[in-house]
């Protein structure tokens, strides 16, 4: 019985880590959409509890995207990556094109509160090396 458990555990990790990686882009493409439409309601509502207090409202939150994240500002392409989970909780990583074409990754730290999936932070991560 305890082969079985296991084996049905490893037969669906695969479509539960996919779904999670669907909810944590489904999170972050809204934050997203929400700063290219200028809607820092919108985008402050998608942070974890933690950035929120920290930032206390929606304008001094865009003001901290906007001049200190402006590849995901205003990013031209995104490209999902994969997810992991670390002792701080899941990991995100993303490939931004910003709009003068330079690559960025960035990894999103996913935290799941009561309201669902919320972003706790953006850690910048050396771009990947890009070369002819």
């Amino acid at each position: 019985m305890k082969q079985l458990c296991a084996a049905v555990f490893f037969a669906f990790a695969p479509i539960a880590a996919v779904a999670q990686q669907d909810a944590f882009a489904g999170v972050i493409e809204g934050q997203i959409e929400a700063f290219l439409a200028d809607d820092m309601e919108t985008a402050f509502g998608f942070a974890a509890p933690g950035i929120q207090s920290m930032f206390r409202t929606p304008e001094t939150f865009g003001r901290m995207v906007q001049q200190g994240y402006p590849m995901v500002w205003r990013p031209d392409t995104v490209e999902y990556l994969s997810a992991r989970q670390t002792e701080r909780g899941w990991m995100q990583d993303i490939l931004i094109t910003d709009a003068s074409g330079r690559l960025h990754r960035l990894a999103y730290l996913m935290l799941e509160t009561a309201d669902g999936w919320k972003i706790g932070g953006v850690q910048v991560v050396t771009a990947p090396d890009v070369g002819a």
